[in-house]
């Protein structure tokens, strides 16, 4: 009796379309790198392998170079090794996505994208896609158009997505971690009725144009700064997203401010963006033997360093901070976490490792 209820709950599961089990926690990268690297770093880790950047050529999707489909074919070899492992092509990225509100303000650009996708991902092999367009309806980069109409544009387009790739292939979408973008760019509830899960990029939340310091990637919000991946995420839970569908995001790599003259060196203070350092460079990067002092925040539950003589902040993930925003993720019962990106880890023993708990 009790093997024919299982049973009989099992085949009312599956005409529903619904899954016996919950989603796995997902490990998504990315990987903007080169070829011959692909196969250096512990991609086993890795639920999600995600190849940047694809690109728009007219309505259509299109790898940028032969060197670029070499690497996406060796990303797909991975999968011999790590059957399980689901490999997705990025589309845009911050300077990448010049003509996307125009191909998608369109019913014909939507349908000529979604089918180049389709050839696309057929040829390569792969599972999915994701779309980086920095930003539907609000400002992005320097110079791109954005309209209002972007807004119901990206849900008509993911829904195009969904209807010529089919129900098994995977549709996420990279999503601003701050205010402005939940509140604006996305017509949530429609359009995650359309997406397996979306990547906050709860990072660069200090971001280059800013005037201040600040922790760009913090976990928790401190009385001074409002972003954070925790405020992204309760925003997006408020706005109807499921949380099984939320992955947060950690940052391999980190922001160096230039604390203007007159001001203490310190977080929050005036200044601006200087560059950047990989993850995998940091004991050399924010050494003491460099003039720089390490923080530890315990309201951000965020790294930062600062050095006085040459009045910079730095501001970053590390191990104890990677480490607490996977403990968060699996506490709320999200998704899972992704990062920006695989080429800033060290090939073993990096901050990868410590986001699986090992």
């Amino acid at each position: 009796m009790k093997k024919s209820l299982s049973a009989l709950i099992f085949l009312l599961l599956m005409a529903f379309g619904l899954k016996a089990d919950a989603s796995p926690f997902r490990i998504i990268g990315y990987y903007c790198g080169t070829t011959a690297l692909v196969d250096s770093f512990e991609t086993e880790r890795l639920t999600h392998l995600i190849f940047c950047f694809c690109h728009l050529n007219g309505n259509r999707f299109e790898i940028g170079s032969s060197a670029d489909s070499a690497t996406i074919q060796k990303m797909v070899l991975l999968k011999k090794k790590h059957p399980a492992l689901k490999v997705m092509l990025s589309l845009g990225g911050w300077s990448g996505c010049q003509t996307c509100s125009d191909v998608f303000n369109s019913a014909q650009g939507r349908q000529e994208f979604a089918q180049s996708v389709k050839e696309v991902s057929d040829y390569f092999h792969t599972d999915g896609i994701d779309l980086d367009w920095e930003y539907p309806a609000i400002k992005g980069f320097p110079g791109h158009t954005f309209r209002a109409e972007d807004r119901d544009n990206f849900t008509d387009l993911l829904k195009e997505l969904r209807a010529i790739n089919g129900a098994s292939f995977e549709i996420s979408f990279a999503a601003g971690g701050f205010s402005e973008f939940i509140q604006n760019s996305i017509d949530w509830p429609k359009a995650m009725h359309y997406t397996d899960f979306v990547n906050i990029m709860s990072y660069d939340l200090v971001h280059g144009y800013s005037k201040q310091s600040g922790h760009h990637t913090p976990l928790y919000s401190t009385p001074q700064q409002l972003e954070s991946t925790n405020h992204a995420v309760q925003l997006l839970l408020k706005a109807g997203v499921p949380a099984e569908k939320l992955i947060i995001g950690a940052a391999f790599y980190g922001r160096f401010f230039q604390i203007d003259p007159g001001h203490p060196v310190d977080l929050y203070q005036p200044g601006f963006f200087s560059h950047s350092f990989s993850s995998k460079f940091s004991t050399d990067s924010l050494s003491t033997a460099n003039g720089f002092t390490i923080h530890w925040d315990s309201i951000a539950q965020a790294p930062y360093a600062i050095n006085e003589k040459r009045r910079l902040v730095a501001t970053y993930d590390d191990a104890r901070s990677v480490s607490l925003k996977s403990q968060y993720a699996h506490k709320k019962k999200l998704g899972g976490i992704m990062f920006w990106q695989l080429m800033d880890d060290k090939f073993k023993g990096g901050l990868l490792e410590k986001m699986v708990g090992e």
